[in-house]
């Protein structure tokens, strides 16, 4: 059974930071691309960075700068390290893991706000 179990949201200030943290069981993980995606309020859901197993990134230009994703494949977990967090950055952000198959995490939600 596949499950990926994000973690790490939570409620921060405009600026500040945070770190999401994936960690997956039930597939093997290297050869995953894993991503991070949200769904803010009213909107759909967007890519925000995406890791391949090669460990090539990409990112939204909305989080370029700002947004680090990272991969420990002897630990089975993919880190999203959110900088200088801004209000519309506020979402449900979900955990992906795409192959042939694609799977989702059930979300963890981030709130910036003073």
């Amino acid at each position: 059974q596949v499950q990926l179990v994000e973690s790490g949201g939570g409620l921060v200030q405009p600026g500040g930071s945070l770190r999401l943290s994936c960690a997956a069981s039930g597939i093997i993980f290297s050869s995953y691309a894993m991503g991070w995606y949200r769904r803010a309020p009213g909107k759909q859901r967007e890519l925000v960075a995406v890791i391949t197993s090669g460990g090539y990134t990409n990112y939204a230009d909305s989080v370029k700068g700002r947004f680090t994703i990272s991969r420990d494949n002897a630990n089975n977990t993919v880190y999203l390290q959110m900088n200088v967090l801004k209000p519309e950055d506020t979402a449900i952000y979900y955990c992906n893991a795409r192959q042939v198959a694609t799977y989702w995490g059930q979300g963890t939600q981030v709130t910036v706000s003073s």
